[in-house]
Parts: C-alpha cells; structure tokens; sequence
C-alpha cells in the first residue's frame, strides 16, 4: 500500500494505490481545515488636499473592503495630518491612518491592489505582526486608553 500527499492551492488532495485500484478522496479546503488567522497592521498615506469628509470616505472604504473579505477589525487610529521625512508627488505632509486586523493572507494582495488603485493614497505598508508585535500592540493600546482615561478624569 503506497500514500501519495500531493498539495493544491485550495484543497488537500490524497491518493491511495491498492494493486491498481486507485482511490481518490479529497479533504476540506485549507482555510475551513486549518482556518488560520494572522495578525496584520496597515498603514496608509492620504494626500493632504483632502477635506475631513473625503478622508472618512477613504478610511471606511478600505474598512468596508476588509470586513466584506472577512477580515476582523481589531484596532484603528487615526494618525492625523503629518509631515513626511520626504516629498511624495510634490506633497510635504500627509494624513496618516493604521488600521490593525487578523484575516487570511489572501486578502493582502487584494487591499494592496486597491491601494494602488485609488489615487488619494500615496503610500501604505502592510506588515504581518509576529507574536511580540502583537503583545506590543495591546501594551500600547491599554496605555493609550489609560492616558485617555486620565484626561477624562482631569
């Protein structure tokens, strides 16, 4: 008896050899099998000609294209207006955004491509957070919203 693993991008596939009877049988798909989540941050630039309204729109269509592809939306802020370590399309200053995230790789290349696509974005980087990423994340998180809260108070 002979087992052959042979791998597919969306399905796992096993083929077993009984003395020339072949038998095939296939297995769930990679993400309904595994279902892994990795963490991502993304940051991006907008142009800064843009009023308040037209950034909203900006962020909530990058948003809308996460949620729609499944993406959970675990953290987002609002950079604000900044000025760049160098001219970017004769722009000195720019409204920053980072939207942290957890969904399947695929749908980077999906996000990126629209990135590119829209022309109120003049850059953006996406990152895959490793386990220390991440725990530095919720640290500054909580002491944000501590600083927050302590303001309150005041």
């Amino acid at each position: 008896m002979t087992f052959t693993l042979i791998i597919k991008p969306d399905s796992y596939y096993f083929f077993v050899k009984l003395e020339k009877v072949h038998i095939f049988a296939s297995c769930y798909s990679k993400t309904k099998f595994f279902n892994m989540l990795n963490n991502y941050e993304t940051v991006f630039i907008t142009t800064p000609v843009l009023s308040e309204s037209q950034m909203k729109e900006a962020v909530e269509k990058f948003k809308k294209i996460l949620t729609d592809s499944g993406a959970q939306i675990v953290h987002e802020e609002n950079w604000g207006l900044r000025k760049l370590a160098y001219p970017i399309q004769k722009k000195s200053t720019g409204f920053y955004y980072l939207i942290e995230f957890k969904s399947e790789g695929s749908l980077i290349n999906k996000l990126e491509t629209e990135y590119r696509r829209d022309e109120r974005i003049i850059r953006f980087q996406t990152v895959r957070l490793d386990k220390y990423g991440i725990e530095y994340a919720e640290k500054k998180r909580t002491k944000k919203s501590k600083e927050t809260e302590k303001v309150r108070e005041d």
